[in-house]
């Protein structure tokens, strides 16, 4: 591991990606500390701490961005809204799916379009926060109130979302750079740097607890023996494949012979990934969120608390629904099956067309079903340890997936890089592959 990880700073061009990538990492982290003009950043904190709701999850999402009144507050989420809206209009929308299928060019338009999106979805987030924070105050030691905003009206309305927008625009262009010249998926690390700087704190959390005496030495121990044993199944299901096996036919194009080779098609045991938890908070979390504004919501709020058994069946109810509906509306076994067909490859044992489609549905089925089952355990985890352990951090669920889902692929881009230069990766594993490409060079 130490050589690998050696050899990493050894490849100048692996070496300058890395660091630029940190270098930007850095510039964002750096901004969720500036704070937006008109508001007391005192304040804010302490009616965010008050708070839950959808502003609780936005504030996990944007790194406790939102808790500093942070020009950073909105985060990155309207670009990944605007990007899962643009992904669901391109199953109703023949012109979107028609882009879809144009290659670089129409990538680059939809791309384009999501852009578009963003800035209204911005516009929208921020000036509903503007309205938000304009009726909100906490009270102070003395007993009174003490407004968020320090000169309501529009002059603030419109600084805030001028400023929410910029700063929306100015992660998505960091993470755009990030992706093209540094190392790994920009948007995605830029939300996982925003989860794990709240690491730190969790841990200090828990060792202010041991000192006071409310957790002890096994409560300690059981939660460590829970935190690997979590990581280590969301690492084991998030790499896991069913590979169905694919053949193709050998053609004469030319002077060549050009296929009869034997591939595979992989398909994920979680292919719809976090989207089903983020769904299904974002579902949840608005009964809490009204309710501070209907007082006629505030019955059902009460009764949809997280922790609830009916709050945590609703939960997994509505992950294993999204769990299906996304992976549908992703994935398209009759696509697949029309691309072998043309393509001259074909599943052995199973007629092309129709039966290789029913036959992938089939297949599809039984992952997603695993996948979902699995995505629900995780995400009630923390339930599990709040309720058993009373831990005063929040492990697990949509941040747990996050993280190790985009440290893995990292690590995969970075070996990646090691492998190529025929260097050890970090599973040692440069031998076998290399030679496998060595003799596929030959044959």
């Amino acid at each position: 591991m130490f050589e690998a990880i050696a050899n990493v700073f050894r490849i100048q061009e692996l070496r300058n990606r890395l660091l630029f990538t940190l270098g930007l990492l850095a510039v964002y982290r750096l901004g969720v500390f500036i704070t937006v003009p008109g508001i007391d950043q005192e304040a804010m904190q302490g009616f965010i701490q008050s708070q839950g709701g959808l502003l609780g999850l936005f504030n996990l999402f944007s790194g406790g961005a939102i808790e500093q009144a942070s020009i950073f507050a909105l985060g990155i989420m309207p670009y990944i809204s605007a990007s899962i809206i643009m992904q669901l209009l391109a199953v109703v929308v023949p012109a979107l799916e028609q882009l879809q299928k144009e290659g670089e060019l129409g990538r680059r338009k939809i791309n384009q379009y999501t852009r578009y999106g963003t800035v209204v979805l911005a516009s929208i987030q921020g000036l509903a926060m503007a309205f938000l924070l304009e009726g909100q105050g906490v009270g102070d030691p003395s007993g009174t109130m003490q407004s968020i905003v320090i000169n309501p009206g529009w002059g603030f309305r419109f600084m805030t979302v001028v400023t929410l927008i910029a700063g929306t625009a100015f992660i998505m262009w960091l993470g755009e750079q990030i992706t093209e010249r540094g190392i790994g998926n920009g948007i995605s690390l830029i939300i996982f740097a925003g989860i794990v700087a709240r690491l730190p704190d969790a841990l200090f959390q828990t060792a202010q607890w041991y000192r006071t005496g409310q957790l002890d030495e096994f409560a300690i121990f059981m939660l460590a023996v829970i935190v690997v044993a979590a990581i280590g199944a969301v690492v084991f299901v998030e790499r896991g494949q069913r590979r169905i096996p694919v053949q193709y036919a050998k053609r004469v194009v030319g002077r060549q012979t050009v296929g009869g080779q034997t591939t595979h098609l992989p398909l994920k045991v979680n292919t719809s990934g976090v989207i089903p938890p983020i769904f299904a908070s974002s579902i949840l979390l608005v009964p809490a969120t009204l309710a501070s504004w209907i007082p006629a919501m505030k019955g059902f709020s009460d009764v949809m608390q997280r922790g609830g058994w009916e709050y945590n069946t609703l939960y997994v109810l509505l992950i294993i629904f999204f769990a299906f509906f996304y992976t549908a509306v992703t994935f398209n076994p009759v696509d697949v099956a029309d691309n072998l067909k043309k393509n001259g490859g074909y599943i052995p044992g199973i007629r092309p067309g129709k039966k290789t489609a029913e036959y992938i549905d089939r297949v599809l089925t039984r992952l997603t079903t695993g996948g979902a089952i699995y995505l629900a355990i995780v995400c009630v985890l923390p339930t599990i340890l709040i309720n058993t352990f009373n831990t005063p951090f929040f492990f697990g669920g949509t941040a747990l997936l996050i993280v190790v889902g985009v440290a893995l692929d990292t690590v995969q881009q970075i070996e990646g890089h090691l492998i190529t230069r025929h260097y050890e990766g970090f599973t040692g594993a440069r031998g076998p592959r290399i030679r496998g490409r060595r003799m596929a060079g030959v044959r």
